[in-house]
């Protein structure tokens, strides 16, 4: 729920704002919430935050993070996919990278740690 709901959230936000549009004053920004994408993009982004909140409710900062960072591979498999971005091969080694990282980390038992 917190990775697909990042992902698609960013995603429906990029493919609502027109290549063409230029953003410059505050009211462009709030305009745009109006558009029915990135209203989308919004409320997504509002349920990752709390599924990110749920998650921390039971679980370390320190092993969260790291497992929800498999959201960049995501990313750049829409990206690629859903976008007709390039993702270049330096971009790849660094996902790659940060996935190596999350299976250091998870590896183990996500405790809490006690709180005084």
């Amino acid at each position: 729920m917190v990775v697909l709901s990042n992902a698609f959230g960013d995603f429906f936000m990029k493919r609502g704002l027109p290549d063409s549009v230029r953003l410059v004053t505050p009211l462009d920004y709030i305009g745009m919430l109006f558009h029915p994408w990135v209203a989308l993009g919004v409320a997504l982004l509002i349920l990752w935050q709390l599924s990110r909140l749920a998650l921390l409710s039971w679980a370390d900062l320190s092993y969260v993070l790291p497992v929800t960072s498999v959201g960049y591979v995501v990313v750049a498999l829409i990206g690629k996919f859903l976008l007709n971005e390039a993702i270049t091969t330096r971009r790849w080694a660094g996902i790659v990278l940060i996935m190596a990282g999350v299976a250091l980390v998870s590896i183990g038992n996500p405790q809490t740690a006690e709180r005084e």
